[in-house]
């Protein structure tokens, strides 16, 4: 299997066309494989850049319209009320509840935005979607799904920055402050999702790579693809609408790239090498059934030794893991039995790892109080404040798993600690 790296070696040159301007919107004009590509730097957050997608798609014919979108952003726009059609319960199983909160997160500060600047976040998005539709020009999605990135910044990155990045979400989230004239200026260098990691990526090779450099690379073997697999339609000029942070780093990938033609399983193996999230270490994995291993041996050996230390010993896991998982759940404001619900399911379900705490207490939350049409329809809004965070009931079934989670990881390792402590003394 070639490399992503071998590939771009191994391709012939493109010719680049100098750089031309459109209402002051950099712009490049790539020939690549008998295809033109019309590639438009814009700023998500700039009225002008939807004004001169428009004038573009208006004023020149396109065989279609390639946007920096994955397919989940994609309906996020043409299906605004998606959030009403979410499982929660299948989120939470399926280890994705984490990513969804994140998502709420980085939501809420281009929320805020909007409602400070009026302006509207990804409108040259939604401009190149609506004139694509009008004029019945193929839409190609080219990049990358979003929570595939996030995956791969989060392995990419050692344990302690990742506590960093989390610490960043949280912050955007809670902070009440303006934002300043020049984070805007910032954030037309790049999308959201770039402009939220931007104090880290560029601290950090660790973090720019897998959210820009490889963004680069992948939005042009998608360009590639598409354009390979419609080679029977007349498929000759493309408009490409991306950030204008990615536009440098898409033309040279095209310009080194791979032609396209005759060696499409080369350049969907390298797209696809970069869609693979790496696996966390077994040892993440074996952690908590050594963990469950050690606390039974505890249990035993206590009451080996004798009666009212092996009752100490439970006592103090089923306080204090108990406890913390509760204090967690009273944190997110859950309801009353779902604290209650916590404190008897932590103690348990730290000795199986194949349920947590945090699914236990989500799941009676559900069920306590169950999310109404408004709850969905409003969660993009309510989550721009903290407050909205706790009073809608999606975000804060969110914080339950989220906290009574945390809260019964900490208690595990405390009790544990203290278990520890009893039998050596």
């Amino acid at each position: 299997m070639n490399t992503v790296k071998e590939i771009m070696e191994d391709t012939p040159a493109i010719e680049v066309m100098p750089e031309t301007s459109n209402d002051k919107q950099p712009l490049e004009i790539v020939e690549k494989g008998g295809v033109t590509f019309t590639i438009l730097g814009t700023a998500h957050v700039s009225k002008s850049s939807a004004e001169a997608v428009e004038k573009l798609l208006s004023e020149e014919d396109f065989d279609a319209v390639a946007i920096e979108l994955d397919e989940n952003r994609y309906n996020a726009i043409t299906n605004p009320n998606r959030f009403a059609e979410l499982d929660l319960l299948k989120v939470i199983r399926e280890g994705k509840a984490g990513m969804v909160a994140a998502s709420l997160a980085l939501g809420s500060f281009q929320q805020r935005i909007a409602e400070q600047f009026g302006i509207e976040p990804g409108a040259e998005m939604r401009t190149a979607i609506r004139c694509a539709e009008e004029k019945h020009l193929p839409i190609l999605l080219i990049d990358r799904d979003i929570g595939i990135t996030l995956r791969r910044v989060y392995a990419n990155v050692p344990w302690w920055q990742r506590m960093n990045i989390f610490a960043g979400l949280i912050a955007s989230v809670l902070s009440r402050e303006e934002i300043k004239e020049e984070d805007i200026e910032k954030l037309k260098e790049g999308d959201m999702l770039e402009s939220t990691f931007r104090e880290f990526s560029e601290q950090s090779q660790h973090i720019f790579s897998p959210l820009i450099s490889e963004r680069d690379t992948y939005m042009s073997l998608r360009l590639q693809e598409e354009v390979s697999q419609r080679e029977h339609e007349d498929f000759d000029k493309v408009l490409v609408v991306i950030g204008a942070g990615h536009l440098k780093g898409l033309v040279e990938h095209l310009k080194t790239g791979s032609e396209g033609k005759g060696d499409k399983t080369e350049v969907t193996l390298a797209r696809q090498g970069l869609e693979h999230v790496p696996q966390s270490s077994n040892w993440w994995k074996i952690i908590p059934w050594i963990i469950m291993v050690i606390i039974l041996a505890g249990f035993v050996i206590g009451f080996s030794r004798n009666t009212d230390l092996g009752w100490a010993i439970v006592k103090d896991w089923v306080l204090v893991n108990g406890s913390l998982a509760a204090l967690g759940a009273i944190i997110a404001m859950a309801h009353p039995l779902t604290v209650i619900g916590s404190f008897i399911a932590a103690p348990i379900t730290s000795l199986n790892p194949l349920i947590g705490a945090g699914y236990v207490g989500a799941g009676l939350e559900l069920w306590l109080r169950h999310p109404t049409v408004n709850d969905f329809q409003n969660l993009r809004q309510d989550v721009t404040t903290w407050r909205g965070w706790w009073k809608n009931r999606v975000s804060r079934t969110l914080l339950v798993f989220i906290l009574v989670t945390l809260g019964s990881a900490l208690g595990t390792w405390v009790a544990g600690f203290s278990i520890v402590n009893k039998l050596l003394h």
